[in-house]
């Protein structure tokens, strides 16, 4: 039987790259928190190119939601082999104007959805002592970035999250890796032209990431040839972060 991929926040950018990605190998189970038509644009480009995908709305920020997600796709695939965590948001705003509930906010969807879908698909990966957890971070987790404070901490917390499950979960035969993305022509990152050609210029490889470029990595650590890798953090940035 085929095998089977929950993509979170994969109606567009690296979630949607990354559901399109994995579905030369797995079914995908597309979720979204909102715009179930671009969702479902990411599942019938899978089923253009040969795949099985279906969509699944759910704010995974929230415990039961998230758990009634991954009930979804073992019932209509038989399983979960594969969870790739990247629903999130971002804000650029300087730190004294960040207020308290854009805090929480930022660590209850960034963080907190993360945790709820480890927990939600974790006896079904025990029990096969089998799987792979591929969570999105960002460059910025890595060595934080100025006016995103917030967001900065929540991407921290997301690679320490990795780091301390991964060798939680090794010896369950699951993985749990972490990809650290830099700059990505997704609506997250949009730019002015301006803005866009100091980032440019600071990129060594001279030019921001598309997408599928961060979708294939992730696809290599869901794929048989990561087996022996866990706990990692793969900064996919074009040098701008070393």
């Amino acid at each position: 039987m085929k095998k089977t991929a929950i993509v979170t926040g994969a109606s567009r950018g690296i979630g949607r790259a990354a559901a399109i990605a994995l579905s030369k190998e797995f079914n995908v189970v597309v979720n979204c928190l909102e715009n179930v038509s671009l969702a479902q644009g990411t599942a019938d480009e899978i089923l253009k190119n040969g795949g099985n995908a279906l969509v699944f709305k759910a704010d995974v920020s929230d415990f039961d939601s998230a758990h009634k997600l991954c009930d979804f796709a073992i019932k209509n695939f038989g399983g979960v082999d594969v969870l790739v965590n990247n629903a999130a948001i971002s804000q650029q705003k300087v730190f004294c104007d960040i207020t308290e509930d854009e805090f929480k906010n930022m660590m209850q969807i960034n963080v907190g959805s993360v945790f709820n879908m480890c927990k939600a698909v974790m006896s079904e990966m025990l029990r096969k002592k089998s799987g792979k957890i591929i969570n999105i971070s960002s460059v910025w987790g890595i060595t934080g970035a100025s006016c995103e404070v917030h967001y900065s901490a929540s991407k921290a917390a997301v690679i320490g999250f990795t780091k301390a499950l991964a060798k939680e979960l090794a010896p369950s035969g699951i993985s749990v890796n972490c990809v650290a993305p830099g700059v990505v022509n997704t609506d997250m990152c949009s730019f002015d032209d301006e803005t866009m050609r100091l980032v440019t210029e600071d990129i060594p490889m001279g030019k921001i990431a598309e997408p599928e470029k961060i979708a294939d990595v992730i696809a290599f650590l869901a794929s048989g040839s990561a087996d022996y890798i866990t706990g990692e953090v793969i900064n996919v940035s074009g040098g701008f972060v070393v």
